[in-house]
């Protein structure tokens, strides 16, 4: 078995540590604590790692359309 198959790809991912939110979305990781700070963006804290929900993380750049 190949090592690189068991690893999950980001797509495949429900929730996602902030540098790899920042990766998928665009958005600076000190953006992304400023919006979990300021309640706009929901996250976690499991097994020491702040996590942020793919469906909440698309949720807030959905929001951010109909607002534009």
């Amino acid at each position: 078995m190949h090592i690189l198959k068991s690893i999950p790809s980001l797509a495949d991912k429900i929730a996602l540590r902030i540098p790899e939110a920042s990766h998928v979305s665009g958005l600076s990781r000190s953006k992304l604590y400023e919006l979990i700070g300021d309640g706009k963006l929901h996250s976690v804290k499991a097994g020491g790692r702040r996590l942020i929900l793919r469906q909440d993380l698309e949720a807030y750049l959905a929001s951010c359309k109909e607002v534009a």
